[in-house]
């Protein structure tokens, strides 16, 4: 009986030995280290609450704070209605449905690094050919990724071109949706509007759900289209340690919440306060999700 009872836990040990070494042990070390002063170089100081107190007196931070909300407000929702739009287009092609889908796919393929590498080229003001294109027909572009005002929608304009990973997703569920479920609202008269409204969206809310809390806590720690994009736009792609001078160019715009947090930590080797930053955000995304798990079933509660 007692071997009958360690066998789930024999199969269960490899992965709750990683979760304890890779997940447990580094997540209550950075909580310790949130509490002091910690620069790798020499003992752990205890300091208490300061390097709490301290982010709410970093102007970067509060500044990298407000551009990763606005990327998380803009960008997750537009993924999500743009993953749907092409989903629903897909599905309503006789020929060609197999081509398409792969075309739609392949940008999602591509190494965040070397797309966002190729998008500033694109975009670049003087010789991008973005802009020599909108020349042509008599518009001046914008600066893009060298305007304080263009850099985050264009950063989300990379984010939209490599949407193909979250179609993939939706179309499996829009496919998934029973057809016996479209013939009845169509014979009580729905039109596609009302097909969509009240037969395709309930249907498909638990992907929706899955895949605003994977946007936010993926837009919550945006760091490798924000760093080259500074880098590159800036000119001074050229980084000593891993740390360009250029992060958040321009002015700023593109610093993003986990930018500041690896320059503080890998800079300023002020790790301490890194961990305690690093500590905020899990809990600011922990938050975010159960807030979003619990809205969804209550949502689900007054639909039933």
């Amino acid at each position: 009986m007692r071997l009958r009872r360690l066998t789930p836990w024999t199969f269960l040990a490899p992965a709750l030995i990683g979760i304890v070494v890779f997940f447990g042990y580094p997540l209550l070390s950075a909580v310790y280290f949130s509490f002091t002063k910690f620069d790798l170089l020499t003992v752990p100081e205890w300091v208490g609450l300061a390097n709490y107190r301290r982010m709410g007196e970093d102007p970067y931070l509060l500044q990298s704070i407000r551009n990763t909300l606005w990327m998380v407000a803009v960008l997750v929702p537009l993924r999500i209605v743009g993953a749907i739009g092409l989903s629903l287009l897909l599905t309503q092609l006789r020929r060609g449905a197999g081509f398409f889908r792969t075309i739609f796919y392949l940008p999602a393929l591509a190494p965040p690094v070397a797309a966002t590498i190729a998008f500033v080229y694109l975009l670049k003001p003087g010789t991008g050919p973005v802009n020599a294109f909108l020349a042509r027909l008599g518009i001046e572009g914008p600066l893009w990724f060298n305007s304080p005002d263009w850099s985050k929608p264009s950063l989300v304009l990379l984010g939209l071109w490599g949407i193909g990973d979250l179609m993939i997703i939706f179309l499996a569920a829009v496919l998934g949706v029973p057809a016996s479920l479209y013939e009845a609202a169509a014979l009580d008269g729905a039109n596609a509007w009302h097909r969509f409204r009240y037969v395709t969206l309930p249907t498909i809310q638990p992907v929706i759900l899955f895949a605003t809390v994977t946007g936010v806590i993926y837009t919550l720690q945006y760091f490798d289209q924000a760093a080259v994009a500074g880098s590159i736009a800036s000119g001074q792609a050229v980084t000593g340690g891993g740390i360009s001078s250029s992060f958040g160019f321009p002015e700023g715009s593109t610093f993003t919440y986990p930018l500041w947090l690896y320059t503080v930590g890998f800079r300023y080797n002020a790790l301490g306060y890194a961990n305690a930053m690093a500590v905020a955000l899990f809990v600011v995304a922990l938050a975010v999700t159960v807030i979003l798990l619990r809205r969804a079933k209550a949502f689900s509660g007054e639909e039933q």
